[in-house]
């Protein structure tokens, strides 16, 4: 872990409740939640790793990848599925080559995401890209953004 973040949680030393505003600073400052932060967070509140690994696992929030430098996010809402959002998650991770259950890619350039809902129905097929909102997408319109990235 970094010293400057070490430094910065060490503000939280013995405090067992903080597990979640540790995790937050943590992800914040790295992107995600490396490995090796779960046993140094523990020792930090004078918790187990469990209890820390635990709680970074319940909230989807917690990251354990690294991150890709954009974020792709597409809405699995009712309005978007019935309206193909399906085929345009299929056609994102073909356009970014993710397999096998992948979500970021090779060059960590992008990172795929599954929003349960965006609430912008209206809109739907939904997807999100770096807090850009795309609307009334097609797949060879979803590949046609991605390319431009």
């Amino acid at each position: 872990m970094q010293e400057k973040l070490k430094e910065a949680l060490a503000a939280y030393k013995g405090q067992r409740g903080a597990t979640i505003p540790v995790l937050q600073k943590v992800q914040e400052e790295l992107g995600y939640l490396p490995e090796d932060v779960i046993p140094e967070v523990a020792n930090i509140l004078g918790i187990s790793k469990n209890e820390v690994y635990g709680v970074a696992t319940f909230y989807a929030q917690f990251r354990f990848e690294r991150p890709g430098e954009h974020t792709v996010k597409c809405c699995q809402g009712t309005a978007c599925y019935v309206q193909g959002a399906p085929r345009i998650i299929d056609a994102v991770e073909d356009e970014l080559k993710l397999t096998g259950g992948k979500i970021t890619t090779d060059d960590y350039k992008f990172s795929l995401e599954r929003v349960a809902c965006f609430g912008a129905c209206a809109l739907a097929p939904v997807m999100v890209v770096d807090n850009t909102v795309y609307g009334k997408l097609t797949p060879a319109k979803a590949r046609e953004i991605l390319g431009k990235i």
